[in-house]
């Protein structure tokens, strides 16, 4: 069966992403007891820091006539 070197990459930044934040927190997300309140919180910051990174990048390209 043929795989998907896309997916294949996914799979891998998404285990790197766990190991790290296994050693930085000490504890897997799945261990992690965090309040609903704080989940939603942390996914809340995330996605602001998303848009913040997306803007930036609109901005590149906007700056070299990329579109």
């Amino acid at each position: 069966m043929k795989k998907d070197k896309i997916v294949q990459q996914v799979i891998s930044k998404f285990e790197q992403r766990s190991e790290l934040g296994l050693k930085k927190y000490g504890t897997t997300l799945e261990e992690n007891n965090l309040s609903i309140e704080e989940w939603i919180n942390h996914s809340i910051e995330e996605q602001m820091d998303n848009i913040l990174y997306l803007t930036k990048l609109k901005e590149e390209l906007i700056k070299k006539n990329i579109k």
